[in-house]
């Protein structure tokens, strides 16, 4: 068995005022070199819960443990183990790459050779050789969250977490972050994800934990959270918005579980999904909907994530 990196156990967080805890009674683990994928819409307490892991903040009750110690009482120790980088950009726009990466590196305690081997590597990492003496306030999205990256591997943490590391990125930069997190994990790092972007985590985690509303809904591989959720998935692309009227009719029909709506794309699932195309179709041929395309298989991750979270928007 692997060596478990990371251990949380009922740990909640409430803020003042707060009508509800933000993370509550979560226990959770992973593995080293583990590949973690951490999933919740707006407001389900992803971004306390990886603040409290990583010391940034207290939890009320509970216990943390990074490789056996309690986060709380080893703090600084511990803060060396783990490589954080933020959603938030943490960089000083009017410094260099090399700029930031020395100021940063020195915060972490390197000094004189170490520091400049290490801001060399990171520069390397992040492929930033090019722009090292450019001033950060001139880079680009995509070179920003390199550094930004490169920032949190300074220290050669041996467990790195990642929130958001790919908002507001073109495809390439986001491809490029891709390819260097799987070479990092594959030399044994182990690394928490978390993103909104489901097929970042379907390309990139081998485990899974979907939170909501402070609680850990599901836990698992990557695959038994695909294949927990009961029956398959009749996608429809449509030419047009389809109306309330036509899904409230489609919800009618026997062996349909539940139908996502996603602007002109149908996502109907199904137990007995070979009984229900022909139905769903005269369905939306009698209400003049015009369909483009139809496609039956396994859910995806976003689909079992909108079945388990809901649909409603979220602040």
């Amino acid at each position: 068995m692997s060596a478990v990196i990371l251990e949380t156990r009922q740990i909640s967080k409430r803020y003042p005022g707060a009508d509800r805890a933000a993370v509550d009674a979560v226990s959770l683990s992973v593995n080293t070199g583990q590949f973690f994928g951490l999933l919740g819409p707006n407001g389900a307490g992803k971004t306390t819960l990886l603040s409290m892991i990583s010391g940034l903040r207290r939890a009320d009750s509970g216990q943390i443990l990074i490789n056996g110690k309690d986060v709380a009482h080893n703090s600084t120790e511990i803060k060396r183990t783990i490589g954080l980088v933020p959603q938030d950009l943490a960089l000083y726009q009017n410094l260099t790459a090399r700029e930031n990466l020395m100021f940063f590196g020195s915060m972490q305690g390197l000094r004189t050779t170490e520091l400049q081997r290490q801001v060399d590597n990171c520069l390397e990492v992040g492929r930033l050789q090019d722009y090292a003496h450019r001033r950060v306030t001139s880079y680009s999205g995509g070179l920003k969250r390199r550094l930004n990256l490169a920032i949190g591997l300074l220290h050669e943490p041996a467990l790195l977490i990642l929130d958001e590391p790919t908002v507001g990125i073109d495809p390439q930069s986001r491809n490029f972050i891709f390819e260097s997190l799987r070479h990092l994990n594959q030399s044994g790092m182990t690394i928490i994800y978390t993103t909104h972007y489901m097929e970042e985590v379907e390309q990139l985690c081998a485990e899974v934990a979907i939170m909501d509303q402070g609680h850990i809904i599901a836990h698992g591989s990557l695959n038994e959270i695909l294949t927990r959720q009961n029956g398959q998935t009749i996608t429809i692309r449509l030419a047009e918005e389809t109306n309330e009227h036509t899904i409230a009719l489609l919800q009618q029909l026997p062996g349909i579980n539940e139908i996502i709506v996603s602007q002109k794309l149908l996502s109907i699932i199904s137990s007995q999904p070979l009984d229900v195309i022909e139905q769903a179709i005269s369905i939306l041929r009698q209400q003049s909907a015009e369909v483009l395309s139809l496609s039956v298989g396994s859910m995806n991750l976003e689909q079992v994530f909108l079945q388990l979270t809901g649909t409603r928007l979220r602040d």
